[in-house]
């Protein structure tokens, strides 16, 4: 644990929805605090924590656990020894990676690892098929493993303010993402995105690339070039939708809302 006499305030839930506070001296968590088995959510950010006893693992009920911002090298064991975790919080650690046993939490569904040294994609997330949302940005990955689909529920991946050289052709088989973050990497040529059907968000600025990416007309971009070409984007949309109009008029055809023609023995 780490030394000194500072104070830091930390934060629980109960069942009830009750917040309690408590507070951390100099790295060391309050006894009392694992005496409360019914917890819900605990947050232990920026406590100057080097290491967190084995008694959190007593803390069966826990849905969400923050422990960003602290001192943690390696994931404790304890942690992975919570059956109903949901929400993880490891930003800003100096982890460099994850334990087999992390793949254990089949109840996980959002985890930041933002802000450590992890270079090379976790393998024990590769366990954990219900993840819907990773934070890996500012890490120091440089590609990803062909394995990735595995994780089939993934829909937010944040890999900014890493090191990839080249789009990682495995993403081109990650068909439900809904969320790319790319910002902050070295990649100067992007494939067709077009066959991310799910994708609805793709950020890609501070890269070498000289032309926004080729994405579906649904997806928003946040990049170098992005609102020119969006603004082109809906502009074609436009002239498109006003071609069918004009062309379903010629004909006698009803349109919909959303441009298609309506049948005529619809009501």
């Amino acid at each position: 644990m780490g030394s000194g006499g500072s104070t830091c305030p930390i934060s629980a839930e109960g069942p009830a929805g009750v917040e309690q506070r408590l507070e951390a001296r100099g790295g060391q968590l309050p006894p009392a605090l694992w005496a409360q088995n019914g917890l819900r959510k605990l947050y232990l950010s920026g406590a100057g924590l080097r290491d967190v006893p084995a008694e959190l693992a007593s803390l069966r009920h826990l849905r969400t656990l923050a422990l960003d911002g602290n001192e943690l090298m390696e994931v404790p064991e304890a942690l992975c020894q919570l059956p109903c975790l949901a929400y993880l919080y490891l930003g800003r650690n100096g982890l460099q990676g994850l334990p087999p046993a992390f793949s254990h939490l089949q109840s996980l569904r959002c985890l930041w690892l933002e802000g450590n040294f992890v270079g090379r994609f976790p393998h024990a997330l590769l366990g954990l098929p219900g993840l819907r949302s990773l934070q890996l940005g500012d890490n120091r990955l440089a590609r990803l493993p062909s394995c990735l689909p595995r994780m089939a529920g993934l829909q937010g991946l944040w890999l900014y303010g890493n090191r990839f050289q080249h789009f990682p052709p495995v993403l081109l088989r990650m068909t439900q993402l809904r969320i790319l973050d790319l910002d902050r990497n070295r990649i100067a040529r992007f494939p067709d995105l077009q066959c991310l059907a799910g994708l609805c968000l793709l950020s890609y600025d501070h890269n070498p690339v000289r032309q926004p990416p080729c994405v579906a007309d649904t997806v928003r971009l946040v990049g170098s070039g992005a609102v020119e070409y969006m603004e082109a984007r809906e502009e074609r949309l436009r002239e498109q939708q006003q071609l069918e109009e004009e062309e379903a008029e010629g004909t006698g055809t009803i349109l919909r809302d959303d441009g298609s023609p309506l049948l005529q023995d619809e009501p």
